[in-house]
């Protein structure tokens, strides 16, 4: 029985996330202490106490929904045991923490500074993202392509799921996504809260700045192989993971192939590690035979 961990992205956030945590073991404080001295502001007091609204920034969801996966995982000591990872988009980054390619203080750093350019990036082109349910993929890339080409940029950004498709672009490009599929079948196309068009071409300004930092950022060969989300197959090789992560920005979250494929390697038990069980539904949803649950 293979044991794959996978952690979440953006969205999973809620008030009070870690405090538990914190209060209650003496590990998950002095890195939470760390964390709030690499970042130069106490995140802690925004996780604990802050409102949904405050968490919902870019700048506060990443590092703080990052901050309780990693920090959860680290309090497992030795029960941690991974055979494979995965993280759906910015949970990449605690995955790789988790099976050692990247250090805490490092991978800290580096999601702070994707978390930035992302923000960056959103401020340069207004956009957004919509959820399309239950539509073929392929009759979803073809609309979108067909839009694309037309002049308004959408794409297919997170393959979630079978029938839980989300599309990223501007945002005249995405309304007129929305209406498309509609007309095409969709059983709902909704436009999500969300401060931009993540894993779209409108990203490549947050990737360039990206690509620098994770450049000069030492990564080490892991102890497991890292499923990641631009090719959903085993990457064990430090250049590689580097690679796929900069791609990562502009290129769609392919969770539901990487699901597939971790469950064709042998995965057959699947635990979520971080705030929510959002990954643990999509997961029965992606292979009905596969255990999952919370770590």
């Amino acid at each position: 029985m293979k044991k794959a961990y996978i952690f979440p992205g953006q969205g999973s956030q809620f008030p009070g996330m870690g405090k538990d945590l914190y209060e209650g073991n003496s590990l998950a404080k002095d890195l939470f202490e760390k964390a709030n001295d690499i970042l130069g502001f106490r995140i802690t007091d925004t996780m604990f106490k802050g409102t949904e609204e405050e968490l919902k920034q870019t700048r506060i969801t990443q590092p703080a929904i990052f901050l309780h996966s990693v920090i959860l995982a680290a309090t497992k000591g030795e029960s941690f045991h991974p055979d494979m990872v995965a993280g759906h988009s910015l949970g990449e980054f605690s995955a790789l923490v988790a099976n050692k390619a990247l250090a805490f203080e490092n991978a800290l750093t580096l999601v702070y500074k994707r978390a930035m350019a992302m923000q960056k990036a959103c401020e340069i082109n207004p956009s957004t993202m919509a959820a399309i349910l239950n539509l073929d993929d392929k009759v979803v890339e073809d609309i979108c392509a067909e839009i694309t080409n037309s002049g308004n940029v959408v794409v297919a950004a997170n393959y979630n799921c079978p029938g839980q498709l989300v599309i990223s672009g501007s945002i005249e490009g995405v309304n007129i996504a929305c209406e498309k599929l509609k007309a095409a079948g969709a059983k709902r196309a909704l436009v999500l809260p969300v401060g931009g068009a993540f894993h779209s071409p409108l990203m490549e300004p947050a990737r360039i700045e990206l690509e620098a930092a994770i450049n000069s950022t030492e990564f080490n060969n892991p102890i497991c192989p890292v499923y990641q989300n631009v090719t959903a197959h085993a990457v064990s090789d430090p250049s590689e993971i580097k690679r796929n992560l900069i791609a990562q920005l502009t290129a769609p979250v392919k969770w539901t192939q990487s699901i597939q494929q971790m469950v064709n390697d042998g995965a057959t038990q699947f635990i979520e590690v971080g705030p929510g069980k959002v990954l643990q539904g999509l997961v029965k949803k992606i292979s009905s035979g596969a255990e999952a649950l919370s770590v």
